[in-house]
């Protein structure tokens, strides 16, 4: 094996948590392979919206690497456009999923570089969510604006929510999809720990300026780092694996069966000649129901379970 191969297989699907001693930064740089040519394969995207979608997987799996949460963290952006759907989700355990839903006819149109275009802001809508199946989720809208990039957006969203400034850079292409996080590191008070160094915020927002797409997509993560912000002593901490997974299983759809309810599933029995079949859009994985699976799904929920007497 090559040494330039075994650097790929080491850097690709990772995320790095790191920091800029001398500048009172810290960051999050995700580079995803494998985990996103999965995503991407699943369906034949215009090239645009699928860098787009590449580009909100990178940004979910980042928006993990400063806080502690169990569960799942998503990205989701509606519109009533020629882009209705774009979904990007990182759990807790580092796997990776998403999707878009498009009209063929004006995407090439809505989407340019990382910007997808919005149309009129009462139609659209971007919402992090971070969700747990216990404790219920919580989440926040990000405010848009005309054209603005998810880039853009999310930085909009962590000055207002965090009253702390965020740098993100987002690149996706068929193969990786990367994105960079920065913050200053906030001390007593809400005050960035740099503010002893009153041009370090500055300074490393123009280095990171610097840095183009073609340039984040072809360089391991290591060396970005090195080479953008050596004079700024990296600090980084061990990395985490990343990988593409789905949290679809059978118990979900039958529990969207029971939610349907008797009428509409042997409706819908009746109209598919007695067979239900449903088919994961992020995995592909199907799950098939004939009148028999059926009835034991309705059956429970018919029947819920008698309460327990207390003794």
């Amino acid at each position: 094996m090559t040494d330039s191969l075994v650097e790929t297989l080491v850097s690709d699907d990772v995320l790095h948590r790191f920091m800029l001693e001398k500048a009172g930064v810290r960051g999050v740089l995700v580079r995803l392979g494998h985990s996103w040519q999965e995503i991407a394969s699943r369906v034949d995207y215009p090239q645009g919206l699928r860098d787009t979608l590449g580009q909100a997987v990178a940004a979910s799996a980042l928006l993990t690497g400063n806080i502690k949460f169990e569960g799942s963290l998503s990205l989701e952006f509606k519109s009533q456009g020629a882009v209705r759907l774009l979904f990007a989700e990182c759990t807790d355990q580092g796997r990776v999923r998403g999707l878009a839903r498009f009209n063929a006819e004006g995407v090439d149109e809505a989407v340019a570089g990382d910007t997808v275009k919005l149309g009129t802001l009462d139609e659209a809508m971007l919402a992090i969510t971070v969700g747990h199946a216990e404790k219920g989720r919580y989440q926040g809208v990000v405010e848009l604006a005309q054209d603005a990039s998810i880039s853009q957006a999310l930085e909009s969203y962590f000055e207002r929510s965090e009253q702390l400034p965020a740098r993100i850079v987002l690149a996706a292409n068929g193969t990786h999809a990367v994105g960079l996080m920065l913050q200053p590191i906030a001390g007593e008070g809400g005050h960035s720990a740099a503010d002893a160094d009153d041009d370090a915020w500055n300074r490393v927002g123009q280095l990171t300026a610097t840095l183009g797409a073609k340039e984040m997509l072809e360089t391991s993560p290591e060396q970005l780092l090195y080479r953008l912000y050596h004079e700024e002593s990296v600090g980084l901490y061990d990395p985490r694996a990343l990988a593409f997974g789905c949290t679809c299983s059978r118990e979900r759809v039958e529990g969207m069966l029971r939610a349907l309810g008797r009428d509409e599933v042997e409706a819908t029995l009746e109209d598919r000649g007695g067979e239900i079949e449903v088919v994961c859009e992020f995995c592909a994985t199907r799950y098939t129901f004939d009148r028999v699976d059926a009835e034991q799904v309705l059956s429970g929920a018919d029947n819920p379970p008698a309460p327990h007497t207390l003794q």
